[in-house]
């Protein structure tokens, strides 16, 4: 074999399994058709951000990351509720949810931009002497047996590999290859990410502002340039969204300064603006002959919770697990069988759960809005409950 495992897709969950799989002794070929962006202001920087829950920090320290990533990690220690669904866009109702109530000493996650991500992830993986991380090339076709897979890539090389991983993407081309169907739902959003500062500091308080269209999010980071700072997504109806990321800069600091009701003070944008559409969307399989589906080849979300990323993770431990078990089975049928069990039951729960979430979000009557209100009311006040909730958020059994 050319290597034991072969990745498609470079970006954070390919990363992260690559130097995953690699500090667990397997060789490693990760590849993706464009070198990751890793300044926050070239072109094409990705400015959005990931919270790592607390689950997530074990793994990427035994995937030797983590201690490259703490000291950019901002601790996200409360999680804020905010309903400004009444006559004028100003809060009406506000609940905290507190880390302390689960753990006396760790926050519920970690805030890092993914520009940054990027960058110390790859610098990890050229760390690693049987890992090798090729840009430019992607893999665009896939072979099988039941003893190997053949991978060709788009610059005419073929890989033979026991197990490929596809973490190539909500369109992933060896999904597709693989014949693999997808159930999704489109809710005609799309969401604006960008960095702002502001006047008013954060506290390491995450900020959910609902409204209609879709959440407001303030997720924390590091100061820039001596101010507070935060990552956005805004989601919005499509046509509204387009409008939004074409307004000039005074006029889209005004909408998101009213949009965020001015909790933080006026909000100065403090970052280029990226704009994606929403969907949320989920294989009907995880896996085919010697080959494994994660991250958004598998699942996809709105950006609610911080479940993305974190379910990306638990997609990688779970195979992690299982190929470190049986390192002799890597890739086989029985291995692929039970990965697709262990997760495939999770993930269709979570894509449900997080599509009604974001239906209710984007309610417009205002009587919707006020059962809204209510019913955030109403969860945050029963403490058992509320305490079941942030533990099944953070992928918690108990």
């Amino acid at each position: 074999m050319d290597h034991d495992i072969l990745i498609a897709g470079g970006g954070i969950a390919g990363l992260t399994a690559a130097a995953a799989f690699g500090a667990a002794g397997f060789t490693v070929l990760c590849v993706d058709p464009a070198p990751p962006v890793t300044s926050r202001e070239a072109e094409g920087a990705d400015m959005r951000s990931t919270a790592f829950l607390q689950p997530a920090q074990a793994f990427l320290d035994a995937a030797g990351l983590w201690d490259r990533l703490a000291p950019h990690a901002t601790p996200l220690q409360t999680m804020r509720i905010v309903d400004a669904g009444g006559p004028e866009p100003e809060a009406r109702l506000s609940r905290d949810f507190e880390a302390a109530d689960l753990s006396p000493d760790l926050p519920f996650g970690w805030n890092l931009p993914n520009w940054l991500l990027r960058r110390e992830m790859a610098a990890r993986l050229d760390e690693m002497a049987n890992v090798t991380f090729r840009t430019g090339v992607a893999a665009e076709a896939l072979f099988t047996r039941t003893d190997e897979a053949r991978v060709t890539l788009s610059d005419g090389n073929r890989i033979r590999c026991r197990l490929v991983i596809a973490a190539d993407g909500h369109d992933s081309a060896l999904r597709q290859a693989a014949g693999i169907d997808v159930a999704c739902t489109r809710f005609g959003q799309k969401a604006l990410a960008f960095a702002v500062t502001h006047p008013i500091p954060h506290g390491n308080v995450s900020t959910e502002i609902h409204r209609t269209g879709g959440p407001f999010t303030l997720v924390p980071l590091s100061d820039h340039q001596g101010r507070p700072s935060s990552a956005v997504v805004w989601m919005e109806e499509g046509p509204r969204a387009a409008e939004l990321h074409a307004l000039d800069v005074p006029a889209f600091e005004a909408a998101m300064t009213e949009r965020s009701a001015h909790l933080f003070g006026p909000l100065t944008l403090a970052s280029r603006r990226s704009i994606w559409p929403i969907i949320a969307q989920h294989a009907k399989a995880l896996t085919s002959e010697r080959l494994a589906l994660v991250a958004e080849a598998a699942h996809v979300v709105p950006p609610i919770g911080a479940q993305g990323l974190n379910m990306s993770l638990t997609d990688l431990s779970a195979l992690l697990d299982l190929a470190r078990a049986a390192p002799e089975s890597l890739g086989s049928a029985e291995m692929l069988d039970r990965y697709h069990r262990a997760r495939i039951t999770d993930i269709r729960a979570r894509v449900t759960g997080i599509t009604a979430l974001n239906q209710v979000s984007m309610l417009k009557p205002p009587p919707l809005r006020d059962l809204r209100a209510a019913g955030l009311a109403a969860l945050h006040g029963a403490a058992p409950l509320r305490r079941a909730l942030m533990q099944l958020g953070l992928g918690q059994s108990r």
